[in-house]
């Protein structure tokens, strides 16, 4: 998937602003984000990354004390707005009915803004609604990813005073794996040079179903689709085969040729399996993310975002993912080595999900330097519920928290939307599970609001 060159220098005219989202025919006013902007990534480039930003509905505290999330979709190059349509945010797109044209919103109970702000960032620049002077610019590595989201978070923060001192949660999915620990760990070598006055209030990260070790991971699919039952011993053996490959190469520093071997470890299992998808191995059918596509295609949607009609929005680039094909088997651990001892880190996984699962993670997780590490998985693993039923499992120990999450796949806010709110909420609080008094084994959630 190529991206349109209209992503790039020739609709640059109206970067560097914040404005209030306008209501239109398609995208009615109760439905819009409080605001939307460009937030340029240097002084002297006009690249910018598109944000979208929703205050909290409910919030329990003060605004200036109100936690803020940001979060980043995976890709590498896919947009966050299929975050804030597809999964998390306040309004979800819909399949329209006979007398519609475009997806229609409906609201969702789920949303991560029930408590907390909340800020979709399109991110590296070239992906989505942001934009990338020259294609020279995207990222090619996740030192230049967490630099960029750094200048950017500044100056998100600099637009609001009260933003300043809200305590400051990164999240995200997928190759936000890589994302995440990226704008944290920039986050945590800039706050060590600046004053207590220009620090960023960097509280957590949350990663979902990230890729953030990936010669670990990549050694991993073979052993999770044999005892899942849905490849045979010489399936496994032949899978275990392209795996070793990849690591090798990977070892050797090969990276294009890396990732090359891990796409296909991927469609190996794809043809072995016949899934529909390998985000979730029990959908007959892909996750329908293209509606995403249809709604944001449209001028009004586009004007009401505050967005040129001449960008073509895409659910992920290609020109972004071609910059960083060398990044892909690159690890980031060291950097979740780092954050665990200076932040708290939520690590979530989709109980069906085939490519960023539980066993891809805990195979990484377990490796943390960290002088935490051996309590942690001492530490019982905790039957987590949400509204009396199963939700899922909880693993929590100082700093570090692991979620195994029911009846979810790659998109747990997508299948699983009142779990993963729950989930949100219960971390940046402190509460249930992840208090220190892990006699509390049920979240009492209510959905809309929760005390």
């Amino acid at each position: 998937m190529k991206s349109s060159s209209s992503n790039y220098f020739s609709t640059l005219i109206f970067l560097s602003y914040t404005a209030i989202a306008i209501a239109t025919a398609s995208f009615p006013k109760e439905a819009l984000p409080t605001k939307t902007g460009y937030l340029p990534i240097n002084s002297t480039s006009k690249s910018a990354i598109f944000y979208a930003f929703y205050e909290a509905q409910h919030p329990t505290s003060p605004i200036p004390q109100t936690p803020l999330l940001v979060w980043l979709q995976g890709g590498p190059g896919c947009s966050s707005m299929i975050g804030n349509f597809f999964e998390l945010g306040p309004w979800l797109v819909s399949s329209p009915s006979e007398e519609d044209q475009i997806p229609i919103l409906k609201q969702n109970p789920g949303s991560w803004n029930n408590l907390f702000g909340l800020v979709f960032i399109d991110n590296p620049i070239g992906a989505g609604f942001s934009i990338a002077s020259t294609p020279e610019e995207i990222p090619r590595d996740q030192g230049t990813v967490g630099k960029h989201l750094f200048v950017a978070l500044r100056s998100f923060i600099a637009s609001n005073p009260s933003f300043k001192s809200r305590p400051i949660y990164i999240t995200g999915e997928s190759y936000a794996g890589k994302y995440v620990p990226a704008i944290g760990y920039y986050i945590l070598q800039q706050n060590s040079k600046l004053p207590l006055s220009r620090q960023v209030n960097l509280k957590g990260v949350a990663i979902g179903n990230g890729l953030t070790d990936p010669v670990t991971q990549v050694g991993t699919h073979a052993v999770t689709a044999y005892y899942l039952g849905l490849i045979n011993q010489k399936q496994r053996v032949q899978l275990e085969e392209i795996q070793t490959e990849a690591i090798k190469l990977t070892q050797e520093g090969k990276w294009s040729d890396a990732t090359d071997a891990r796409i296909r470890v991927f469609s190996a299992l794809q043809n072995m399996t016949g899934l529909a998808t390998l985000y979730d191995y029990r959908r007959t059918t892909p996750y329908s993310t293209n509606l995403v596509g249809e709604f944001l295609e449209n001028e009004d949607i586009k004007k009401a975002l505050g967005v040129s009609n001449s960008i073509i929005w895409e659910e992920c680039s290609g020109v972004v993912g071609d910059a960083l094909q060398e990044d892909v088997m690159k690890s980031v651990k060291f950097m979740v080595d780092e954050l665990v001892k200076k932040s708290k880190v939520l690590l979530y996984q989709g109980q069906f999900d085939l490519r960023d699962g539980i066993v891809s993670t805990e195979a990484w997780m377990k490796k943390l330097k960290w002088d935490g590490l051996e309590k942690f998985l001492d530490a019982e693993r905790m039957v987590w519920e949400v509204n009396g039923e199963v939700a899922g499992y909880v693993q929590s120990w100082g700093n570090l928290s692991e979620v195994l999450v029911s009846g979810a796949g790659h998109l747990v806010p997508a299948d699983q939307a009142l779990s993963s709110q729950a989930m949100i909420q219960d971390w940046v609080l402190e509460r249930g599970l992840f208090s220190d008094k892990k006699e509390v084994m049920s979240s009492k959630f209510d959905g809309l609001f929760c005390l």
